[in-house]
């Protein structure tokens, strides 16, 4: 697969809190994934914060050091495979399947309930101050829509 297409592996709603649970299927609104919600709308959720997205190669990279993290264990909304992630930076839109676009807004920063996948609970691990490039995303939604897993994902 080149850099800029990929392939969402996996997607993760939840009531509140980590980890987000996978289903194979979702429909995407301006608020997010319909069965999806955010324990602190303070630092999660919201139009600029409406899905949350990560990549696959990271997490086993991460799985690799020795961490427990799996899919959805840091709360993302999409996890994707095939993107060369560091490409991936505010500003830049993705369209996922036929219908979904999202304008990525900001690095999401880690918090301390998801200490529990990081063998030394350091959670900072993935924190976009401290290790460029390996953060999960925030983006808005510019179209809603269905995705699927298996649908492909593609830097517009």
């Amino acid at each position: 697969m080149h850099s800029s297409s990929g392939q969402i592996i996996q997607i993760n709603i939840s009531d509140g809190g980590t980890p987000k649970r996978p289903i194979s299927e979702a429909q995407i609104t301006p608020d997010g994934l319909i069965g999806d919600r955010q324990r602190n709308l303070k630092y999660h959720g919201g139009p600029e914060r409406a899905v949350c997205l990560w990549s696959a190669e990271i997490i086993q990279t991460l799985q690799n050091e020795g961490h427990r993290i799996e899919a959805g264990s840091a709360g993302e909304n999409i996890t994707v495979a095939g993107l060369v992630w560091e490409q991936l930076v505010p500003d830049v839109q993705l369209q996922l399947g036929d219908t979904v676009r999202l304008l990525i807004t900001d690095y999401a920063a880690p918090c301390r309930h998801i200490s529990r996948y990081f063998s030394d609970r350091r959670y900072s691990r993935i924190n976009q101050k401290h290790h460029p490039g390996i953060s999960r995303l925030y983006a808005r939604v510019l179209a809603p829509g269905t995705i699927s897993v298996g649908n492909n994902v593609r830097i517009v």
